[in-house]
């Protein structure tokens, strides 16, 4: 059975009106409406709740809503007339978490509880879990990595399943360089969620974590939250900022290679992947990537990923598709010589001898010293 938590109290006692996430500043109080009896105005609440409902786009649920304003103010009425009421309480914490008023929600549970405790996992004891994982999550958008940490074990040891409390913990953890209690956090999570890849790619970092140090792994983690956003060019930022703070952090140099290929940044790529490269766990992928980002430096990203594609399709037995890449290519780099040869190539197998002539008369005249080119440029010439 779930007893008043000492966490959860001295959360409740410690935390500051900033808790607040939604609305950030206070709703104007609604008229208190007077009601007979609890049993009243919790009839009241439950029909001004679901004519919310039916009223506003679904998932927009606020406080600053007149409906929901109404409804709460009726909750809060039927716990005035009856403080000891379990449906008027419980409907009261139902109210503001549905509409995401997450300080007044976790104080509602509270008081719930003190009536009605709630074994861990139940329902009521994962609405409360609710109010903690989003108030913990503010915490960590504002930088209280303590207050943060706080709030998410409150929802653990409220909800043991929930997947998103475990995982945000592990990550305030992870971030405030607290590698072990990081490391059983993520394989809590695990548990609970064993194919989810993105745990599996943080436990691995945890367990390096103390390589990088605490600065690095937390500028790489909030680019990962940055790339989870979908804001890349502040994620690249982010990545970048961790391999200045541990040169031999691995990971953050292949993010910010892959996301500056992504952003058509060759010049980022290149140094990115340099780093990576320069390492003892560098990959055939870093050093063939570091050569797509110095290739794309000389003749464009857009060229040399065209026609490694083009190549692609060439070796998968794809004629027709590789001669359009690679005649794309040259469109993209009229200077792109390599890609003019295997235009040539492709279209001299395909005995288009006047088509492969004008490919290779391109690649010979961009590179002379392309003896293989000048050779079949003779051959496409002679028709044979």
């Amino acid at each position: 059975m779930f007893r008043p938590l000492p966490l959860l109290t001295a959360l409740l006692l410690a935390a500051p009106a900033a808790a607040q996430t939604a609305p950030q500043t206070p709703a104007e109080a609604a008229p208190t409406p007077t009601f007979a009896s609890a049993a009243q105005a919790i009839t009241e609440a439950r029909r001004l709740a679901d004519e919310a409902r039916r009223t506003y786009p679904a998932g927009s649920a606020s406080i600053d809503q007149a409906l929901w304003k109404a409804a709460a103010s009726a909750a809060e009425a039927a716990v005035t007339l009856d403080p000891g009421n379990v449906d008027a309480l419980r409907l009261r914490a139902q109210l503001y978490t549905e509409v995401g008023f997450w300080r007044q929600a976790e104080l509602s549970w509270a008081a719930l509880f003190r009536v009605a405790p709630a074994s861990p996992g139940s329902a009521d004891a994962r609405g409360a879990a609710t109010a903690q994982y989003h108030l913990g999550y503010a915490a960590y958008t504002r930088g209280q990595p303590a207050q943060a940490a706080a709030s998410f074990a409150a929802c653990l040891e409220l909800d043991p399943a929930s997947v998103p409390c475990a995982t945000w913990a592990a990550r305030t953890a992870l971030e405030s360089g607290d590698y072990a209690g990081a490391l059983r956090l993520y394989d809590r999570a695990l548990e609970l969620a064993p194919s989810d890849r993105t745990l599996t790619y943080f436990r691995g970092l945890a367990a390096n974590a103390s390589r990088y140090g605490p600065a690095a792994t937390r500028a790489f983690s909030r680019a990962y939250g940055e790339l989870e956003a979908g804001r890349r060019a502040q994620a690249l930022a982010g990545f970048l900022e961790a391999t200045r703070s541990a040169p031999n952090f691995a990971e953050a140099w292949r993010e910010a290679g892959r996301l500056a290929l992504e952003l058509g940044d060759a010049a980022a790529a290149r140094a990115a992947y340099q780093g990576a490269a320069a390492l003892p766990t560098a990959t055939d992928s870093d050093r063939y990537n570091l050569a797509l980002a110095q290739e794309g430096e000389q003749f464009g990203l857009r060229a040399v990923q065209t026609f490694r594609a083009a190549y692609g399709r060439y070796v998968a037995g794809d004629r027709a598709g590789a001669e359009a890449g690679f005649l794309e290519a040259t469109r993209l780099s009229p200077r792109y010589a390599k890609a003019w040869a295997w235009l040539g190539r492709v279209r001299y197998e395909a005995k288009n001898y006047a088509g492969a002539a004008e490919a290779y008369g391109q690649a010979v005249a961009l590179d002379p010293n392309d003896k293989s080119s000048a050779y079949f440029l003779r051959l496409a010439q002679q028709g044979k």
